[in-house]
């Protein structure tokens, strides 16, 4: 049965084959051309010759960098050296090429061009081949082209244009006559294109579109808070047309700090349904979907519970569906990035698809346009870290790295080792090292608090109570996360003096962490100096951040499973990290699972929502909207987590997997990387047989971490006797080379 779980990759049938999924500064298609965000069949060589206006991904920095994935899959394979070509043409037998790298020695899958300089609005191609650890080489890989944009600057960003597709009703029926309904399935942003015939000149339909239906199977008129509904309407002209019903101007999400669609896409609106009322004839109904460019066959998840085969779907088209900005944008009522929501969403898009351009925009733009939460100033830095891990390319932690070093919040530490926002250091020059304009700083541990958008002052918000003192667990749990990770970008970039510094200030910050906040006597955390409350917040955060001593996890993890989910949907990507992490399965399982009006399960079945939600349900945030992608965690967790896939050294030149099924029966998932697709199966019988099958893509290392909790396994690795260590519940084989692997223990 393992065999038949596991989609692994097709191994080559020929040696020596070619390189494939180039890309240029992370773009892989770059040589895709668009028309008014439609995709059409011109290649890149051909754009200066078409009269409309056409949408490219422009590459514009001065030096890109380029990158590859080794095609040839033969087991053991590594790659040793590579060479790479750059030239404004096609390649030909004897014509020099703009720039050639020469045969470089090096496994590294990833060079940075180093010819004369590029030009602005110049197509160009690029084409690499490899040298392996038997010596031999590859054929040239198929050329790519790419185009470069109006201006060049260093460290400029590569990013897809916006995409636009018709998608067509899949249930239709009548209410009564003259009234039809319409639901295309899925919600999306887009808009509403209709063809209608009528022998009248002054006759009118009026459409309806919304997000929410009511127990009649109506669109609700009246959805409340940030739920959408809009009824238009439609003057028709005599004889047979097809109508594009135009968006009205919202002032809530056009508003300045909102980011406003491209002229060649348009304005879009979230909707699942439509109703068309009237006499005229309408032919045909479709609406224009507009995404961020999405591969939706790149990743792939089943399991034996079906509750969570669809919560993987519907985290999965969340994140595709909630692209529509070409940012990471908190859903459509502000549609404003925040550092917290695209942290979250970051993860959940690399747990999808190998795509990390759309993060990276997102972060740039974060960077120097500020939120105000402190916590949020914190994600950006773990932002910076994920992006390097996830894609090996340093550019964004090397050419921001000042900004990342203010953004860790340092020069708030005060005499007892701890940050605060209320202690006077949070001065003007504080501010403006940050880019923070306008406003004050302050912490939020969850959101809502108690009282606001819509909650009575008897509702308790989603902040389990916390009780917010000059010195806060959370903000300061989120800033040791900060200088761990400053000093791993600082190692990174061979700044050893920072990295040395910021290891300790995270050692010393540790400790003055736990001695202000860790109750002796109660074995867990409290929410601040000068209370003894304790929530989920101050140990579900101090847990998944590595901040517990080892002595005390047991009694923070027992604290935190008494809460249960007494956090919002934000904070539920932090509890399950912490959860995992903990290596509390069972629960961690759970959780994902469960059916209570704190589950995903109950979005899905009882709210009716397919885009993951900005709050558990309507009565935990009243002004909800049904499309904020901060919702959708399990898109991450389910990949990272319970099916342990994660990089231990950037651009996943080796990786983890460490499963955590607790009782699931089996699973299996195919996980997109920068190198290539990992493919992870398993099987069990839970204490007596457990059955792990493994594809390691090339150039990759994998550490394999079998659960395990019984006395003297016998683990065969290929039906082979293999050697592993012990550690805790798991059996831990090192060295896993390049192919197809089977591991069974019993």
């Amino acid at each position: 049965m393992l065999v038949a779980l596991l989609l692994l990759l097709p191994f080559s049938l020929f040696p020596q084959s070619p390189p494939t999924g180039l890309r240029v500064d992370l773009i892989e298609h770059s040589d895709r051309v668009f028309i008014h965000g439609e995709l059409s069949q011109l290649s890149l060589w051909e754009v200066e010759s078409i009269i409309e206006p056409v949408q490219t991904a422009a590459v514009t920095n001065t030096r890109p960098v380029f990158s590859w994935e080794m095609g040839d899959t033969r087991p053991g394979i590594r790659q040793t050296a590579f060479q790479l070509q750059v030239d404004t043409a096609a390649f030909a037998d004897g014509r020099t090429p703009l720039w050639d790298s020469g045969k470089r020695l090096t496994s590294r899958q990833q060079v940075a061009y180093g010819g004369s300089p590029l030009s602005p609005q110049t197509t160009y191609a690029y084409r690499v081949r490899l040298w392996n650890n038997r010596g031999e080489s590859t054929p040239w890989s198929q050329p790519k082209a790419f185009r470069t944009g109006a201006e060049l600057t260093p460290g400029g960003l590569a990013t897809y244009p916006l995409q636009q597709m018709d998608e067509f009703v899949l249930l239709e029926k009548d209410i009564r006559p003259g009234l039809r309904f319409y639901d295309f399935g899925k919600a999306a942003f887009g808009r509403l294109k209709l063809t209608a015939a009528t022998r009248s000149e002054d006759d009118t339909l009026i459409v309806r579109l919304g997000e929410v239906v009511t127990r009649h199977g109506r669109l609700d008129p009246e959805p409340g808070g940030s739920r959408r509904f809009r009824e238009v309407k439609l003057p028709l002209r005599q004889g047979r047309h097809t109508y594009t019903l135009a968006i009205q101007k919202d002032a809530r999400n056009t508003r300045p700090g909102a980011i406003l669609m491209p002229d060649y896409i348009g304005d879009v609106y979230p909707f699942r349904y439509a109703e068309v009322e009237g006499e005229a004839t309408v032919l045909q109904l479709s609406r224009e979907t507009v995404i961020y460019p999405f591969d939706d066959l790149s990743s792939d998840f089943e399991c034996a519970d079906l509750v969570l085969n669809d919560i993987w779907d519907f985290c999965k088209y969340s994140i595709k569906a909630t692209s529509f900005a070409g940012l990471y944008v908190d859903g459509d009522r502000e549609r404003i990035p925040y550092e917290a929501d695209a942290y979250i969403n970051q993860l959940c898009h690399y747990g999808v698809e190998a795509e990390y351009t759309l993060a990276r925009k997102t972060q740039s733009y974060l960077l120097f346009h500020p939120t105000w939460p402190t916590e949020w100033i914190l994600s950006t830095v773990l932002m910076a870290w994920e992006d390097y891990l996830y894609t090996g390319n340093a550019d964004f932690i090397a050419r921001h790295y000042d900004d990342l070093q203010a953004k860790s919040l340092r020069s708030l530490t005060e005499t007892n080792g701890l940050i605060s926002t209320r202690t006077g250091k949070l001065t003007d020059s504080v501010l403006q090292s940050i880019h923070f304009e306008g406003g004050r700083l302050r912490d939020i541990v969850d959101w809502p608090h108690k009282g606001i958008l819509g909650l009575s002052g008897d509702d308790s918000g989603e902040t389990d109570g916390f009780v917010f003192t000059d010195y806060n667990a959370v903000v300061n749990a989120y800033h040791n996360r900060a200088l761990q990770v400053m000093a791993k970008i600082a190692a990174a970039l061979d700044k050893e003096a920072d990295a040395a510094a910021y290891a300790a200030q995270a050692v010393a910050h540790r400790e003055a962490f736990n001695r202000a906040f860790l109750d002796p006597e109660k074995g867990y955390y409290t929410d601040g100096i000068g209370t003894d409350h304790s929530s989920l917040h101050a140990n579900m955060f101090a847990l998944a951040f590595g901040l517990v001593p080892a002595e005390r996890v047991a009694t923070v993890t027992a604290f935190v499973q008494s809460r249960g989910m007494a956090c919002s949907v934000y904070g539920s990507q932090h509890l399950l990290d912490a959860v995992y992490a903990g290596e509390e399965a069972a629960y961690g399982l759970s959780l994902l699972t469960s059916e209570t009006d704190r589950g995903w399960a109950h979005a899905i079945y009882e709210v009716g929502t397919t885009i993951s939600l900005e709050a558990w349900d309507n009565k935990y945030k009243p002004n909800q909207d049904w499309n904020h992608a901060w919702g959708a965690a399990p898109a991450n967790i389910i990949p990272m987590r319970l099916m342990g896939v994660k990089p231990t050294r950037p651009g996943f030149a080796t990786f983890q997997v460490k499963p955590q099924p607790a009782d699931l029966a089996w699973a299996r998932l195919r996980y997109p990387t920068i190198r290539g697709e990992i493919g992870v199966a398993f099987e069990q019988t839970p204490g007596e047989r457990f059955a792990l099958a493994l594809t390691v893509p090339p150039n990759s290392e994998a550490e394999v971490w079998i659960p395990w909790a019984g006395a003297s396994p016998r683990l065969m690795v290929n039906e082979q006797p293999a050697e592993y260590r012990r550690v805790r519940g798991f059996l831990v084989v090192a060295g896993v080379t390049p192919g197809g692997w089977r591991f069974v223990v019993e």
